[in-house]
């Protein structure tokens, strides 16, 4: 059986058709903080920049995604990796919250935030969020070995639209709402307690705190920002 028989080995019987199911609802579950990420890297381009950077910042992810899910998934499952990505999403996370200008130009004539820093910035904070994603997905597929490979790129290319349709919704929102990037960011923490929780070497430490490790979290990117913020504003006034 040569390789593209073998991709589609399997495919569309009642087991691949199950397993895909669960991915699809993986996806769902699992893409709406990639999708906040996305939309809080992309708020401060230039309003005709906004979409193509999310189309860039978005297919560029996933690529990165499914070249990790073929290639990489035993290293991601190393531990200490997902303990390190959940604290370098925290830092993330507080740099979006308080990197926000709306698109507008500052007193040089640029705009702080340019095409190729957010487009950066989602490959890799996603890249870190996407740990779980991709440990998740490569399992559910695992249960169908004749159909692993034909259910692991199919599971990605779906998130495709899930994530970028997203992206856009919650960037629409924040525009509106510009105290819904608290949130946004909120969420991130969230996520970085949560892979901490599930690291494999020191997960089973911080497991029994896992509620209290997230409201810290939170509280702490919230805090911190919004501190960064006043003290920007001060300056700006004075």
């Amino acid at each position: 059986m040569n390789r593209l028989e073998q991709f589609f080995a399997g495919m569309f019987s009642p087991e691949w058709l199950a397993a895909l199911s669960g991915i699809l609802l993986l996806d769902l579950l699992l893409s709406g903080d990639n999708a906040i990420l996305i939309a809080l890297a992309c708020k401060n381009l230039p309003h005709e920049m906004r979409r193509k950077a999310i189309i860039v910042g978005g297919l560029g992810a996933v690529f990165v995604r499914i070249v990790c899910t073929l290639f990489a998934t035993g290293l991601l499952a190393s531990p200490y990796i997902e303990f390190i990505g959940g604290a370098a999403l925290v830092f993330i996370a507080i740099k979006l919250v308080t990197d926000h200008s709306d698109g507008r130009v500052d007193d040089s004539g640029n705009h702080p935030t340019t095409f190729g820093q957010a487009v950066r910035t989602i490959l890799i904070a996603d890249f870190i969020m996407s740990i779980d994603n991709i440990l998740s997905l490569a399992g559910v597929a695992n249960t169908v070995p004749e159909g692993k490979w034909s259910l692991i790129i199919c599971g990605l290319m779906i998130s495709i639209p899930i994530v970028l349709f997203g992206a856009q919704i919650f960037l629409m929102i924040m525009l509106k709402v510009p105290a819904l990037i608290y949130l946004g960011a909120g969420i991130l923490g969230m996520t970085a307690a949560e892979l901490m929780t599930e690291d494999k070497a020191l997960g089973v430490y911080f497991a029994p705190y896992s509620l209290e490790l997230k409201v810290l979290f939170v509280a702490a990117v919230l805090l911190i920002g919004y501190t960064i913020n006043r003290r920007r504003e001060g300056q700006h006034e004075g």
